[in-house]
Parts: C-alpha cells; sequence; structure tokens
C-alpha cells in the first residue's frame, strides 16, 4: 500500500463525467468547480490564459465583449512568484487581487509561451523566472506561494524542463525520479495546511521523449491522491510530431479514465483535435495570444456540417460533403498575394513561427481591405472594424491593435473548441480534422 494512500480524502470534489467515448477522444463535463461548486468545464475545453493573472491586453469590461469564455482562467506561478509577500499581505488570494473573483483558477508552474531556460533545476529546488530574475522554488516555498496564491487547482512543482535536442536516458530518469519526490512531499505538506486542504493538485507526467520512463511517471503518479494529470514538456519543436503523438497516446492509456488530462503549449487546430484524439481533455488558449503578438488574426474554419444547399440536407454516404469553408474567390486572393509579395512589402516582418491558420495584418495587401478579419465572425472587432484598420492601427503601434486581435482570437479560438464538442457528440470528429486540415502547414 502506497505510503500516501490515506490522504486520498485530500483530493478536492471535482468530478469528470464523461458521456461520449469516440476511439480514445472523450467528451464530457467537470462539474463542482469553484467555492460554490456550481461552475462546471466541457471537455475537450481551454482554459482562459493570462499573463501576471490577467487577459492579455483586455480589461474586465473588454473581456466581458468575448463569447464563450472559459470558466477555469490560468495563471502562471512564474509570473507571480516574485508578489507572494503581497498576496500574503492582502490576504484574499490572487483571484480578488486581480479581479477574477467569479473565475475557478488553475496555476500551472512555467508560463506555455516563455518557458523556463534549462540547466537550474536541481533534487532540491526547481527554478522559475520573473521579471525580477531567477526565483528556487524548494516544495516548502512552493506550497506557502499556494497558500498566497489561493488558485483552485495547481501543477505540482515538477522538474519539467523541455530539452532541445532531446532528452538522454540519466536525464529523462532524474526529471521523472525528482518529480515524484516533489510530489509526494507537496502532498505531505498540504496534509497539514488548512488553507490549501481543499484544493485540487494536478500531477505532472514527466520523462522526456523516452516512452519508458513516461510510462513509469504515468503509472507512479497514478497512484497518488492528485486530481488530474498534466502531460508536460511536450511544447516547442524538441521533438517530432510523430514522437509526441506516440507517447501522448501510450500515456493516455496508462491514466485512470475519471480524472482529466491536460497539456500546455499544445495549441495549434490540428495538433490539439490529434491530442483530442489520444485522450487528451484540457488545452491552454496561449495559441491566440501567441498568433496577436505577431499581428496576426486567426482566419480557419471549423465547420464541419454540409451546406443543405449543396448537399440536399441529406448527403449520401458516398458523396463528399461540401463545407462551408472561407469564401474561396478570398482564399484564392490571399494565396495570390502571398505569392506575389517582395521582401519590401512585407515591411520587415518575421513569418517564421507564422501558422497557415492566421493571415498577418502587418501585411501591405491589408491597407484597403475592408473585410472583417474573418467573414462570418461575430466578434467585437469583425461587427465593428475592418482589415484596413486593424492594419494601420499596427503599422502606427497602436495599443488597440493587441486589444483588438486578442478579442478576435480568443473568441474564435473557444468557439473552435465548441465545434470540437459538438463534433464528437455527433459522431462527426473526422470531418472537422478534414476541415482544419485543409489549412494545416
Amino acid at each position: 500500500m502506497h505510503m500516501l494512500q490515506h490522504l486520498t480524502g485530500l483530493v478536492a470534489m471535482m468530478k469528470l463525467t464523461i458521456s461520449k467515448v469516440t476511439g480514445r477522444a472523450r467528451l464530457g463535463v467537470i462539474t463542482s468547480l469553484g467555492q460554490s461548486g456550481e461552475k462546471s468545464l466541457e471537455v475537450p475545453g481551454c482554459l482562459l490564459y493570462t499573463k501576471t493573472a490577467s487577459p492579455p491586453h483586455l480589461t474586465h469590461d473588454t473581456l466581458q465583449t468575448i463569447e464563450g469564455v472559459p470558466p477555469v482562467t490560468h495563471v502562471t506561478l512564474s509570473s507571480l512568484a516574485e508578489h507572494q509577500e503581497v498576496l500574503e499581505e492582502y490576504k484574499e488570494g490572487i483571484g480578488k487581487f486581480a479581479g477574477l473573483s467569479d473565475a475557478v483558477l488553475y496555476c500551472s508552474v512555467s508560463d506555455p509561451v516563455t518557458p523556463s531556460p534549462n540547466g537550474y533545476n536541481t533534487n532540491k529546488t526547481v527554478s522559475v523566472w520573473g521579471s525580477g530574475g531567477r526565483i528556487e522554488l524548494t516544495p516548502q516555498k512552493f506550497m506557502s506561494i499556494q497558500s498566497a496564491l489561493k488558485v483552485d487547482w495547481f501543477q505540482c512543482l515538477a522538474d519539467g524542463e523541455v530539452m532541445p535536442s532531446g532528452c538522454s536516458r540519466k536525464r529523462a530518469k532524474k526529471s521523472v525520479d525528482r518529480s515524484l519526490s516533489f510530489l509526494d512531499e507537496c502532498l505531505q505538506l498540504l496534509a497539514k495546511n488548512d488553507v490549501l486542504k481543499d484544493k485540487v493538485v494536478i500531477g505532472a507526467i514527466e520523462g522526456g521523449d523516452l516512452l519508458d520512463e513516461r510510462l513509469r511517471s504515468a503509472r507512479e503518479t497514478a497512484k497518488r491522491p492528485v486530481g488530474g494529470f498534466l502531460l508536460d514538456a511536450f511544447q516547442g519543436t524538441a521533438m517530432t510530431q510523430e514522437t509526441k503523438l506516440n507517447l501522448i497516446s501510450s500515456v493516455t492509456a496508462e491514466l485512470p479514465e475519471e480524472k482529466p488530462r491536460f497539456i500546455h503549449g499544445v495549441g495549434r487546430p490540428d495538433e490539439v483535435l490529434n491530442c483530442v484524439e489520444l485522450g487528451v481533455d484540457l488545452f491552454d488558449s496561449s495559441f491566440p495570444y501567441e498568433v496577436a503578438e505577431r499581428g496576426c488574426a486567426l482566419s480557419f474554419d471549423h465547420q464541419y456540417e454540409p451546406d443543405p444547399e449543396t448537399a440536399g440536407g441529406h448527403p449520401s454516404p458516398d458523396r463528399t460533403p461540401e463545407f462551408n469553408v472561407l469564401d474561396k474567390a478570398e482564399l484564392c486572393d490571399v494565396e495570390k498575394n502571398r505569392e506575389d509579395q517582395t521582401e519590401n512589402d512585407k515591411l520587415e516582418l518575421d513569418q517564421s513561427q507564422m501558422t497557415s491558420y492566421e493571415i498577418c495584418l502587418k501585411e501591405k495587401r491589408f491597407r484597403e481591405d475592408f473585410r472583417p478579419l474573418l467573414p462570418g465572425c461575430t466578434c467585437y472587432c469583425c461587427r465593428n472594424h475592418s482589415r484596413a484598420y486593424v492594419h494601420h492601427l499596427l503599422i502606427s503601434k497602436e495599443l488597440l491593435a493587441g486589444i483588438l486581435l486578442i478579442i478576435h482570437n480568443f473568441q474564435h479560438y473557444f468557439s473552435f473548441f465548441r465545434s470540437a464538442r459538438a463534433a464528437l457528440r455527433d459522431g462527426k470528429l473526422h470531418l472537422l480534422k478534414e476541415a482544419i486540415q485543409r489549412r494545416a502547414p
């Protein structure tokens, strides 16, 4: 019997109910969330990404204009650890401090957009970087910060370094051993902490790119009284896509069905759907933020239903349905403009990180384009402003550009997850994947 088995009563009330499983993809809802226990979160779904506990570029009022905002907000320890003394003196937690009193809060160790540098973790500490530099976290300090933050869920301290050129067997084993040791110590501290006794601990699955270590991490973490699991260190390009998917598939097969599975730093629509098919439940929403930061707007179709006018309402099983994709003339125009652009037309753009799911509003071709960012979108930006206007704001370096782009990108991304859930419910996830893959790189 595991030495921490007596702590199972510490797992706070949080219930995942799975209503449908297609292959490995799970459709369901997490209930009993928040202080009142009245909130719920549908899966597959995403969390509201924040920077220093604030949605980037947005005030509380502008956030309210966005449709489908998730009920769970994602904050990062790396951006908040240096404010521990202020929060301890405040005593009400980061939710009330940041104006997020009505939100369910989840805290990860690192920011998926700016992960910590490698080489600073030890057997006793994990390092995170805030605006003031490096902060070394022991399990004791980590839990004291969590006591000050007073979030609802938190990722346990873990050694989740992402190796740029792969992970040696020795380093992968060390990552798993350290993370399990941190988890055990944090759980023991949790048992003695009245402030945190009703909080949910999310255990991190480590092991780099080695399958046997990932499986060992999954099996051992599942023995502990955690409320969910984070498939950690899959962000970036250190692993090939094939390696990532093989590891994720193997790990989720080892995890208990009744607890949610998280992943950070995987946000591109095609990659999200691949992970959903392998049993991942929850994602962060840092991808739309990253897209906005490079002056881009999400512009992809996620309608999987055939058009009744072209498909006669009841398409034949042998007929390939016609999707409600973006206007064909518009897509041709976009591609032609991209092909015809010269380096001088790109206004010194860095498009190395761009994906096929976005358009760059800095490009000169949008100077006189008075269409909305995405035809048919109902966000505040698309209802009130044009591509030409956002282009002008970006070139003029106006702060309003970031506000309008994040409003659009967040709303479109959240609606993409609604489509993913609807496709699972209708048994048509494969059709959604086909629609998404038409824009894949």
